[in-house]
């Protein structure tokens, strides 16, 4: 719930830069501009940035290309520096738990206090049992203040930092919805993270990250055949347009690279799905919706739904985003449409909003 213009959402990813401008319309959500820079491997390695000078440069690049103006925009961080856990309190008015908060928050959060950003959402009040659900968010401190202080060096007026996994279910809710009466599990499979993110009956209830991603099959792509990361990242993005004959031919080991790579990536999916399934206490999970730059893989969405043993479906953030802006590059909007859940989740955020409570 927000009030004022929504923000330019801005992802700065391990593999590249991603900004989405959008507004609301009679016809939905449009997307008025876009900008993509990729990043040079190593820039950011498990979510620390190695080369600030290099990412700024890009911010400035995707901006100015995108023929963005608005500065005020939506941050967001992820990896090991960011808690997210489900937690029951005792009723209390609002006034009561923003003063009890981090008092809360100290008996769940591995951090010292004052080294992280504590937030929090009532999900559920139950005045029978006199308690209440909460979903507390920590993160630290420093993580935060490096990625707006490398905005604000962009030139940019960060607003607002949100979580990846939550701006994937915000672009998911708005596409699809969320069911009230099934668990549904949400995976965006980033460059190098991937995040899980398990919502039972319409609720976030488990989240996790998964230090794996794309670059994963790319890097042993490039180590088996000995070629540039350039070369193996085309080899990889090739392959399944090849195998219907619309792209250049790649190499046939590359077919069982990709397969192997992907099988230990779901097998680390399915890991944290057993983990929730075995201590939340709720029922079976009854799909799988798979975005971000690999779920073009259909190898990855197999081995997710052999090793799970429920329907797994790749999810386009952009499937009911509508293209209105004349300046946005279409064809680079297209090429890169599987990586923009968290800028397009970003690009919901407003100037001005409400906690639900």
């Amino acid at each position: 719930m927000g009030e004022g213009k929504n923000l330019v959402g801005v992802d700065i990813g391990s593999s590249a830069v991603k900004v989405c401008q959008v507004k609301e319309t009679r016809r939905g959500l449009s997307l008025v501009r876009f900008g993509y820079v990729p990043l040079a491997p190593q820039v950011i390695t498990d979510g620390q940035v190695m080369d600030s000078g290099a990412v700024i440069a890009a911010l400035q690049r995707a901006f100015s290309e995108a023929k963005i103006r608005q500065r005020e925009c939506a941050l967001s961080v992820s990896g090991q520096t960011v808690i997210i856990r489900k937690i029951v309190v005792p009723m209390m008015t609002p006034q009561e738990l923003d003063e009890q908060i981090q008092w809360e928050a100290e008996q769940h959060i591995p951090f010292d206090i004052r080294d992280v950003h504590v937030d929090y959402q009532v999900l559920r009040r139950r005045p029978e049992a006199s308690q209440m659900d909460l979903l507390l968010v920590a993160a630290k401190r420093d993580q935060i203040e490096a990625y707006a202080e490398l905005a604000r060096s962009a030139r940019l007026k960060p607003v607002v930092c949100d979580i990846d996994a939550f701006t994937v279910q915000n672009v998911f809710e708005h596409s699809r919805g969320l069911p009230e009466d099934q668990t549904i599990a949400i995976i965006n499979v980033g460059a190098s993270l991937s995040s899980l993110n398990i919502v039972a009956n319409g609720v976030s209830a488990f989240t996790r990250e998964i230090a794996n991603g794309g670059n994963a099959i790319t890097e042993e792509i490039q180590k088996q055949l000995g070629v540039p990361f350039e070369q193996a990242e085309a080899y990889k993005c090739n392959a399944a347009a090849a195998r219907e004959g619309r792209a250049p031919l790649v190499p046939p080991n590359v077919y069982a690279i990709i397969d192997s790579v992907t099988n230990a990536i779901a097998a680390e999916i399915q890991r944290s799905l057993d983990f929730y399934l075995a201590t939340s206490g709720q029922g079976d999970i009854a799909r799988i919706y798979v975005t971000g730059g690999s779920s073009n893989l259909p190898a990855l969405i197999t081995a997710i739904e052999r090793r799970a043993r429920v329907p797994v479906e790749a999810f386009l953030p952009t499937e009911r985003i509508v293209v209105e802006g004349r300046d946005v590059n279409q064809d680079s909007f297209h090429q890169h449409a599987a990586e923009l859940p968290v800028a397009l989740g970003l690009a919901m955020r407003k100037e001005r909003e409400a906690r639900a409570a």
